[in-house]
């Protein structure tokens, strides 16, 4: 079972536009509106691959009316907590040579006695059997340990962790060792205080003093480069694929995704590794957060290469 955690929910907003003219007017196409937040992300993109996950974590207002809705309708199984306060939008602008501005909001405060919610509600699922991933920002009222003391609190009930933050949620999560992490390029550098462009050996030898704090897989996204996998006994480098590239919004997603359906389907770690590579780039060539439909990752699963 995948309980997917999202405490900074939006709703995201995707548009597209020549070129951004700051300070000045700037006219949007094709806005689309979606659920979001890095949780709710890989909820989606599991219905799609085929699986099943539970959603949980914060709605509130009338965004979180439209979360909710959203999810349904696609048929994901939720245990969300309403809080008090309205939920973030969040703005996205594709420009026409690819670059991405993004405008997040903070979010909402919760307050304590909605975390303790929360937290209850996770504890009922946590067994040998669960996965949960614990992704994203966190919004205000909400202590930067929360991943940290999370992360603790489930694996003593024999759950796996799968963390995906950065900063220092991602720092304090550490100390508990969690199951399974996903950082990018920079966010390594940033936590070995790096201030310049680390090469994959570097970013090899960070993974490995990771694993020493007893963290099961580290899967290290290197954007249209493809990813490394790292294990205790074991590099995996699986190059990035030539894909007609639409938005890099929610591939991050869509790995963690993929990674945590194959673990719980109980693929083989290449097998993870394939889809994992496939749905991340699958998820490029869409618009909006709209994972990829699976005959597309089928496809591009056969071009996937997994060097050891």
């Amino acid at each position: 079972m995948i309980i997917t955690v999202t405490m900074n929910p939006a709703i995201d907003k995707t548009a597209e536009i020549h070129k951004l003219d700051h300070g000045g007017l700037n006219r949007l196409e094709n806005v689309i509106i979606d659920a979001g937040g890095k949780g709710i992300n890989v909820s989606k993109t599991i219905q799609e691959l085929g699986g099943k996950s539970i959603a949980t974590g914060f709605i509130g207002g009338i965004g979180g009316l439209q979360i909710r809705k959203a999810l349904l309708e696609l048929g994901i199984r939720t245990d969300l907590v309403e809080i008090k306060n309205e939920i973030r939008t969040n703005m996205k602008l594709l420009e026409a040579d690819g670059s991405v501005t993004e405008l997040n909001e903070p979010g909402p405060f919760v307050y304590k006695m909605e975390l303790e919610i929360l937290t209850s509600k996770l504890l009922k699922y946590a067994d040998e059997n669960a996965i949960f991933i614990l992704a994203g920002s966190i919004p205000d009222g909400i202590s930067k340990d929360i991943y940290k003391n999370l992360t603790r609190r489930l694996k003593e009930r024999g759950a796996k962790v799968f963390l995906d933050a950065d900063g220092e949620l991602f720092r304090n999560a550490l100390e508990e060792a969690p199951d399974i992490i996903k950082p990018n390029r920079k966010e390594l550098e940033e936590y070995f205080h790096k201030n310049y462009r680390a090469d994959d050996d570097e970013l090899i030898l960070m993974g490995r003093q990771l694993l020493k704090k007893g963290i099961g897989l580290i899967a290290i996204s290197l954007g249209q480069m493809g990813a490394l996998f790292l294990t205790k006994d074991k590099v995996y480098r699986c190059p990035g694929l030539k894909v007609e590239a639409h938005s890099t919004v929610g591939a991050g997603d869509a790995m963690v995704a993929a990674l945590s359906y194959g673990i719980n389907k109980g693929l083989s770690l290449e097998e993870c590794f394939k889809l994992a590579i496939a749905t991340s780039a699958g998820a490029v060539t869409t618009k909006g957060t709209n994972p990829p439909k699976w005959e597309l990752v089928e496809e591009l699963m056969k071009k996937v290469e997994v060097i050891t």
